[in-house]
């Protein structure tokens, strides 16, 4: 597909739509097709777009928003344009980033004579707002500078299955049924639906031109994020959820928190943490008037929570804890069994001087089988729901494999009394543990962490296992 020649006129009906490959923007294509318009695309991969169940239906055009040459091609013949880009990337200079391609992208808009630029930016209140959200801002004031018409239309947490916000809220609900969190959870939002979001964006493109303007857009109910979490677990089925506050949680630890915890990656968690130290309301409702109520009125929260939640399984995690937990439990169980560190032999061992105090051995295991737990039943869940189902099975097979060798070493070693034979299994262990981190890592980095420090502490215990058989031959 191909735009049209330069210098076509603009063609009524014609919208440009950035930021495709993104949740929103991959919804509002098809939205803006049933509407009747004829829609452009402009990405930076035609790979990725092809893979999108639209694309036979679009123009594309092929390139990056920061080229004014790309955007030239895209924006000619153009009507309306959506602006759906953004940085949420955890990189430092995001702010100026985002000036830049957002100067850029108003100025080829107003040399191509479109007729109107829509952008989707965030509920805020007057005042110091966080780094993400002061640059989301200075996006909508840059477009409604441009010349060019504008409507900047300003949500909160978007409630859909794929929008970040929506993904942060429902994993925090689903693994943590007790919580110690930010102080800021008591702050008020405004949650829309997601059906809701692409009905005033479509709508925003029959605005008159001498629209130009923000609009605050939100669902009918104001909620805490704590109440969100509470609601969210009651419609699941998850039941109650234990939320206590505290001051001490800044943004930049809550978020890499959530990114261990959630397969939200701390750069895509900062920003959306951020924007809970503010209140998140509208603080106007002039949408309906000029851009009307969706069919059949705004979504209550908990229908949204529904509708976003129908082809996912909130269960998943919880049904995974119980099994990987059992698993993980029985080899603790046996390696204790197993082990008999007061016996006469063992006492009798000649150890090296860097061996840690007997009493720190059962600390740090409880410590690590709690990791194993927790960052199996993760990458587990996550496979599986991303329908990786074949690499979750394998990752199954891997981790009973080294639960076996867990369990294993203290009968070799404490029953067996084999010191080179159970040195030979801690080096397997230790294999086996760097390959878990390995697995892990495909759910993200926050796994790969855990499970690796799992794989140190067993490679420590291989070679005190050796220091001991080289001392005991």
């Amino acid at each position: 597909m191909t735009t049209p020649p330069s210098g076509a006129a603009t063609t009524p009906g014609r919208v440009l739509v950035t930021g495709v490959t993104g949740y929103i923007g991959g919804l509002l294509v098809p939205a803006l097709l049933e509407a009747g318009r004829t829609v452009r695309v402009l990405g930076r991969s035609e790979a990725k777009l092809r893979r999108e169940p639209w694309f036979g239906q679009v123009e594309a055009t092929i390139g990056s928003a920061t080229e004014r040459e790309v955007l030239d091609r895209a924006l000619d013949g153009v009507e309306v344009a959506y602006y759906l880009l953004h940085s949420m990337d955890g990189k430092g200079d995001f702010v100026e980033r985002d000036r830049r391609m957002a100067e850029g992208f108003a100025a080829a808009a107003r040399a191509a004579g479109v007729g109107r630029i829509v952008y989707l930016s965030g509920l805020h209140p007057s005042g110091e707002l966080s780094p993400h959200l002061a640059s989301r801002v200075e996006v909508g004031e840059i477009f409604l500078a441009s010349g060019v018409p504008t409507a900047v239309l300003q949500a909160g947490v978007v409630l859909g299955n794929g929008s970040a916000s929506f993904d942060m809220l429902r994993h925090l609900t689903e693994r943590l049924p007790v919580m110690v969190a930010p102080k800021w959870l008591h702050n008020r939002i405004q949650p829309i639906a997601i059906d809701d979001v692409l009905h005033y964006l479509v709508a925003a493109a029959d605005l008159p031109p001498e629209v130009n303007r923000t609009y605050d857009v939100g669902g009918p109910e104001v909620l805490t994020y704590a109440d969100m979490m509470r609601r969210y677990a009651e419609v699941t089925g998850l039941g109650g959820r234990f939320i206590r506050t505290v001051p001490v949680l800044t943004p930049e630890l809550a978020s890499h928190w959530v990114g261990l915890v959630t397969p939200v990656l701390s750069g895509v968690a900062r920003p959306l943490v951020g924007s809970l130290i503010h209140d998140a309301v509208c603080h106007e409702d002039d949408a309906h008037r000029d851009l009307g109520l969706p069919p059949g009125g705004l979504t209550g929260y908990d229908n949204a929570i529904r509708a976003a939640v129908a082809e996912i399984d909130p269960q998943l995690w919880r049904r995974t804890l119980r099994r990987v937990g059992a698993v993980v439990g029985a080899a603790a169980l046996a390696g204790s069994l197993l082990t008999d560190p007061d016996s006469r032999w063992y006492r009798e061992l000649a150890k090296p001087p860097w061996q840690p105090p007997a009493a720190a051995f059962p600390v740090v295991w409880t410590t690590l089988y709690g990791i194993i737990t927790l960052a199996s039943t993760t990458t587990i869940a996550e496979l599986t729901e991303k329908g990786e189902a074949g690499e979750a099975e394998e990752y199954w097979a891997a981790l009973a494999a080294n639960l076996a060798l867990n369990a294993g070493w203290s009968g070799v070693f404490f029953r067996a009394q084999n010191l080179p034979a159970a040195t030979a299994v801690a080096g397997a262990l230790t294999v086996s543990g760097v390959d878990l981190a390995r697995r892990g890592a495909a759910a993200g980095p926050g796994k790969a962490i855990g499970l690796g420090l799992y794989a140190a502490w067993c490679g420590f215990a291989t070679a005190l296992s050796a220091s001991v058989a080289r001392r005991n031959p």
